[in-house]
């Protein structure tokens, strides 16, 4: 396994189209030490099986995706968010990952009220912080660039996300500095210096900015070096606040959910050692 190889984990969504025995096997074939999981699929799997898999492989499971969507306006939809993540931190916990990714949730339908939105964020994460604490699990606040704002997450920029984390213990709830949705930002630069220096990344994600953008614009997201982005740059970013563990990729492409999965498992391999280091 090469030095970049051995900081590698192959987010399950990159490569959607491989069940998970055949990732798992792959990635030991491949030399690849971690994997990002879904709960979506582990759960069709089965989430024992999917620990027995991952574990009797060797394969360290860098995060799970996802929990968040926690800005319900109504009493039965914030019980029922509170409910499912606090189901996803013990799926967390069982997978032995210490990193659950939260997509923290658009507006509410009929609503124009960010402030409000975003304040129920942070109701919730006082309700689940202690409760993924006591389970050894980290909330990872995930910011998506503004165009998802509406739909999927009002926290738009690492700055949000930070702020929303800081009345917490940082081994409760951090941040996620995911490329695709940050590097536009010219702020996010001292956001991961000072996200770093509190022990608030909880998780680093690549995905490339090309364009232009497809219909539907979610399965967008392009391989690392094919687009805007400079992933080494960012790598480097990451490290200067003491950061050493693993990278993920994590893809939504349709063009590369068409191909054979193996193939784009074997390409983005060696895109993560050309490009990211």
């Amino acid at each position: 396994m090469s030095d970049a190889l051995s900081r590698f984990s192959i987010n399950q969504m990159t490569v959607k189209q491989l069940g998970l025995p055949a990732l798992v096997d792959h990635c030991v074939r491949l030399g690849i030490p971690a994997v990002g999981l879904w709960r979506e699929p582990v759960a069709a799997y089965g989430l024992e099986a999917a620990a027995k898999l991952v574990r009797d492989a060797g394969i360290a499971v860098s995060s799970l995706c996802r929990g968040g969507f926690l800005t319900a306006a109504d009493d039965e939809g914030r019980v029922r968010a509170l409910a499912d993540n606090r189901a996803a931190i013990d799926e967390a916990a069982a997978l032995g990952t210490d990193t659950l990714v939260l997509v923290s949730g658009g507006l509410p339908q009929g609503s124009r009220d960010l402030v409000a939105a975003r304040a129920r964020i942070a109701e919730a994460l006082a309700e689940l912080a202690p409760y993924a604490g006591e389970r050894g699990v980290r909330l990872a606040i995930e910011p998506l660039h503004p165009m998802f704002a509406s739909d999927r997450c009002v926290v738009s920029t690492l700055d949000q996300a930070l702020e929303l984390a800081a009345p917490f213990p940082a081994s409760q709830v951090g941040v996620v500095v995911d490329t695709y949705h940050i590097w536009w930002d010219d702020h996010a630069p001292a956001a991961v210096a000072r996200a770093g220096a509190t022990d608030r990344i909880h998780s680093f994600q690549l995905a490339d900015w090309t364009t232009p953008l497809p219909e539907g614009v979610l399965n967008g997201r392009g391989q690392i070096g094919d687009g805007a982005v400079d992933m080494r740059a960012w790598r480097e970013r990451v490290e200067a606040t003491g950061w050493t563990g693993f990278i993920e990729v994590e893809l939504f492409n349709d063009g590369l959910w068409a191909r054979d999965g193996v193939e784009v498992l074997e390409e983005t391999a060696r895109r993560f050692v050309s490009e990211v280091f």
